[in-house]
């Protein structure tokens, strides 16, 4: 029997799951992970403490779907769209404005860099055309330029900047091929232009204070870029060890975490029409609405479109609310009876959606009566 080795690292927790080829879930297991906010807006990670938390997550779901390692025939991966850095040794750098060594994750969710976005959003630049003509906080360029100049000596320290999905690639088979999802949808990179850096734009770098970023043929951004799904390496021996594997897995290039969950979603139930006539909604921390055409179509506020991001040659557009899913925790953490539903979840080893699922369960039909005249936007 073959298997192969999904790994997703979400907002608040890492997961890897073990499937059969024809798609069948034989084994998960998921871990929390950390986020550090020593500051409104700052939101940060540590790319130490989720490799950990994915080691122990793939050992977990191998032994719980009685799958040998030399069984596991490839691997891929997806993450948020934070931002790693990372020295010429490999090694962290702090991202953090009080200097912790460990914490070297700019999350998505960051807002720190609200004031760059819009001086970028002031410049007549093409690469605002692929994003509904204005960049997000949450995009990489806005949060480098805020790095370089707040944290010089963090900037002087990184030899390369990496997109979350593509550094966990990086660290399993320690070569240095990114995938179009990640620097199309959030780096600047026009995927229409080539695979080998050809989308990179010095010009525009320079207009916004990013010029040293295009030294030595852009080699901290990356030099080889791949479509998602194609091999970017094997799994190395340090790899293979810390995961349990056995080393010479094939690797995939990576996906942001909404652009895996789109392309299984589109990709399910061809009968329901072409892929390009249909809309993936994902639902997490955000919401993300996402299709693909194979023409580009500019839609103001609305991101893209992106080359290549999911399917080769193809384009997609995505919109959505980015903080969709945490509104929803906070308004279920300001109702009364959310600390007995959370002692209970951790009773049961479930988590609080499960147990407001199971409520609503048992009250069978009166379930309907709570929405009837209840609609949300």
């Amino acid at each position: 029997m073959e298997y192969f080795l999904g790994i997703d690292v979400g907002t608040g927790s890492a997961r890897a799951g073990v499937f059969q080829k024809d798609g069948a879930l034989v084994g998960t297991s998921s871990r929390p992970i950390t986020r550090f906010q020593p500051a409104p807006d700052f939101a940060q990670q540590s790319s130490a403490e989720i490799w950990s938390a994915i080691c122990i997550s793939v050992k977990e779901a191998m032994e719980q779907g009685s799958v040998a390692p030399d069984a596991i025939k490839g691997i891929g991966f997806d993450a948020t769209c934070s931002l790693v850095l990372e020295d010429a040794d490999g090694n962290p750098v702090s991202v953090s404005p009080n200097g912790e060594a460990d914490q070297d994750i700019v999350m998505w969710l960051d807002h720190r860099a609200n004031g760059d976005a819009d001086a970028i959003n002031k410049l007549d630049a093409e690469q605002l055309k692929y994003v509904g003509g204005i960049i997000s906080p949450e995009m990489q360029m806005p949060k480098l330029r805020w790095l370089k100049r707040e944290l010089p000596e963090a900037w002087a320290k990184a030899a390369s900047f990496w997109d979350l999905p593509d550094w966990l690639a990086h660290r399993a088979t320690g070569t240095n091929t990114r995938s179009l999802c990640s620097t199309v949808c959030k780096w600047a990179y026009l995927g229409q232009k080539g695979t080998s850096g050809e989308g990179w734009d010095k010009d525009f770098l320079k207009t916004i204070g990013l010029e040293d970023l295009a030294d030595d043929n852009f080699k901290a951004l990356g030099q080889d870029l791949s479509v998602a799904g194609a091999s970017v390496g094997t799994l190395s021996d340090q790899a293979a060890s810390e995961l349990g594997l056995v080393a010479g897995i094939p690797v995939s290039a990576s996906l942001i975490d909404a652009y895996s969950g789109a392309l299984g979603t589109l990709g399910a139930m061809p009968e329901q029409g072409a892929i390009e006539s249909r809309m993936a909604v994902i639902a997490g921390t955000s919401t993300c609405h996402i299709a693909v055409n194979p023409d580009a179509a500019f839609v103001p506020g609305v991101w893209g479109p992106y080359h290549s991001v999911l399917l080769p040659d193809m384009w997609a557009l995505e919109g959505g609310q980015s903080a969709a899913g945490a509104l929803i925790d906070a308004v279920i953490a300001r109702h009364a009876q959310a600390d007995i539903l959370r002692k209970r979840a951790e009773e049961n080893g479930t988590s609080i959606y499960a147990e407001m699922e199971a409520v609503l369960a048992e009250m069978g039909d009166e379930t309907a009566i709570l929405t009837a005249n209840r609609h949300v936007q």
